[in-house]
């Protein structure tokens, strides 16, 4: 038995050191991957906070886009993961960017506070968004503004501001 044994070890070894795989020295490839995967991703409310939907095969052609995409709301397999959306209701809006910044004008009155998941359904969403049309920008670095017609503006806010840690 120790004979075989033997054999199978030496066997073994014998594989390993001709494998021909070479021993390199560090090879640079330049600094680690970081921050959010590019796509676009839609954000919903639960009850652990926002939560990202990506939707890798969609392309948005502008930011008006993504807030249509963003009122239709979750999947029904999406709601029964418990999110839901609370921007459904916004009546008119448009929205504009350029490079880190992303106005959203709506009309009529905004009915949330500004800290709220609602709000934060729209910062995130749009944050992202902006960032993947423009993908000099990044996600973390786009503030967002709210201009109802009625009443004072709101933000800039940047998405970080709502995200659970």
């Amino acid at each position: 038995m120790k004979v075989r044994q033997g054999v199978v070890v030496a066997t073994l070894a014998t594989a390993l050191v001709g494998c021909g795989v070479q021993p390199t020295g560090v090879i640079g490839a330049g600094e680690p991957a970081s921050g959010l995967t590019r796509g676009i991703r839609l954000y919903y409310a639960s009850d652990n906070g926002l939560r990202a939907v990506p939707l890798p095969d969609k392309e948005i052609k502008d930011l008006n886009s993504v807030m249509k995409l963003l009122a239709v709301g979750p999947s029904p397999a999406e709601q029964r993961d418990g999110l839901t959306s609370l921007v459904q209701q916004l009546g008119g809006y448009s929205v504009t960017g350029t490079g880190t910044r992303v106005t959203v004008h709506l009309d009529g009155p905004y009915a949330e506070s500004g800290r709220d998941q609602g709000t934060g359904q729209l910062v995130c969403t749009l944050a992202r968004a902006q960032s993947v049309l423009d993908p000099k920008v990044r996600t973390d670095d786009v503030e967002v503004t709210l201009r109802p017609s009625e009443g004072a503006a709101l933000g800039p806010y940047r998405c970080a501001e709502f995200l659970n840690t």
